[in-house]
C-alpha cells in the first residue's frame, strides 16, 4: 500500500487513541503515505508527527454538510489505497463508503458499514481497551501485537516549557472534563491539593475555558508553588510537561491519554465511568482510583453526564483525596 487516510474526528482523546495505528502501519509500510483526518481543534496532537504525511481537518464550524462535500472531493483526488475509520458515526462513515479507496476499514457500529470491505466489530463494557479495539482494524495487514499511543512534541514544545522543569518536582493536574460527571468534584480537588508535599510545584492543566475553575481551586487551596497554565500550554506542550512529572492527576479525560502517550506517572480519578469501557491509563506507572461505595447507579453513562443524574453525585464524593494525593509521595 502506498497511501493510506486514517480518520477519527470524534474528541482528543480518542485521537491519541489512534496514534498506536500510525505507528504500527508505519513499521509494517514504511514508504506508504500516512495522512490522518480530525476535527478542527485537534490539529496540533499531529503537528511534526514523523511518519504523518498530512493532516486533514473537518471543520464543522464551517456547515457539515459543505465541509463533507468538500473533504469527500479532497479524498477521492488523493486516490487512496486503503481509508481505515476509527469513527464510528455517519459523517466518516459516509466519507468512506464514497472515498474510492480499494480497502475500506472500520466498525460495524458506523452507518455506512454496509460500504466496508472489512468491518470489526466494536465492544464496550467488556474490559478490552480502545487502543486494543482500534488495533483489531489492522491486524489483519499487521500484526496482534499491542502498540502504545504516542506523540511527539517538538524541539519548540520543549523549550517553551522548560522554564516549569527548572523549578523542581512537580505534579501535573488536569481537574476538567467536557463531562461534568466525570470530573471529581472542585472541593476533592482542592482537598487533595492541601495535603500533598510543600515542596512539590504544582501545575494546573487545561484549555482557555478551564481557566474559571483552576482559578477557583488555586484560591481554596491557596498554594503559593501553584501555578494555573490553562490555556497556555498546546497539546504538545502539556503531554511533554506531564512527561517528566512526579506524577500526574487526571479525570477520564484527555490528558489521561496525553500521560499514556508520554509513558507519564499518573493517577486516574473515574467517578461516573469505569475502567471496563476500555479508556484507562497505559502508562508503567498508572493508578485508577475509583470510589468504594458500591453504587447502583454507576456508571451511569459511556460519556457522563452535564450534572449527576441522581443529584448526590456519589461517585465523586466519595473518592478519598488522601488516598489520591498518596500517589504524590
Amino acid at each position: 500500500m502506498k497511501k493510506i487516510l486514517l480518520i477519527q474526528t470524534a474528541f482528543t482523546g480518542d485521537v491519541v487513541l489512534a496514534t498506536p495505528l500510525i505507528e504500527k502501519l508505519h513499521q509494517y509500510y514504511p514508504e506508504a503515505k500516512l495522512d490522518f483526518l480530525l476535527k478542527k481543534g485537534n490539529e496540533n496532537l499531529l503537528a511534526g508527527h514523523p511518519y504523518i504525511n498530512e493532516v486533514l481537518v473537518f471543520n464543522k464550524s464551517q456547515g457539515k454538510y459543505s465541509e463533507m462535500w468538500r473533504l469527500l472531493r479532497r479524498i477521492r483526488s488523493a486516490k487512496y489505497d486503503a481509508v481505515i475509520n476509527m469513527h464510528r458515526f455517519g459523517s466518516s462513515g459516509f466519507l468512506v463508503a464514497f472515498s474510492g479507496a480499494k480497502s475500506k476499514i472500520g466498525f460495524d457500529k458506523n452507518p455506512f458499514s454496509w460500504s466496508y470491505s472489512r468491518k470489526v466489530t466494536h465492544e464496550i463494557g467488556n474490559g478490552k481497551h480502545e487502543v486494543r479495539r482500534n488495533l483489531e482494524l489492522i491486524e489483519h495487514i499487521t500484526d496482534m501485537k499491542s502498540q502504545e499511543p504516542k506523540l511527539y512534541p517538538g524541539e519548540n514544545d520543549e523549550k517553551l516549557i522548560s522554564f516549569h522543569k527548572t523549578k523542581g518536582a512537580y505534579v501535573c493536574i488536569a481537574p476538567t472534563s467536557v463531562w461534568f460527571t466525570k470530573q471529581w468534584s472542585l472541593e476533592k480537588w482542592v482537598e487533595m491539593i492541601t495535603l500533598l508535599p510543600a515542596e512539590l510545584n504544582v501545575y494546573l492543566l487545561g484549555g482557555p475555558g478551564d481557566r474559571g475553575v483552576c482559578d477557583e481551586i488555586m484560591k481554596r487551596a491557596a498554594r503559593s508553588n501553584a501555578v494555573n497554565l490553562c490555556g497556555q500550554l498546546t497539546f504538545l506542550q502539556s503531554a511533554a510537561l506531564m512527561r517528566d512529572a512526579k506524577m500526574n492527576f487526571v479525570n477520564d479525560s484527555a490528558p489521561l491519554h496525553f500521560a499514556s502517550s508520554m509513558n507519564a506517572p499518573v493517577t486516574a480519578v473515574f467517578c461516573s465511568t469505569v475502567p471496563k469501557f476500555g479508556f484507562g491509563p497505559l502508562s508503567d506507572d498508572s493508578v485508577i482510583i475509583e470510589t468504594d461505595e458500591d453504587l447502583s447507579c454507576r456508571p451511569c453513562g459511556i460519556h457522563g453526564h452535564k450534572e449527576c443524574p441522581e443529584l448526590h453525585f456519589k461517585c465523586s464524593k466519595t473518592i478519598s483525596a488522601a488516598k489520591v494525593a498518596a500517589r504524590a509521595k
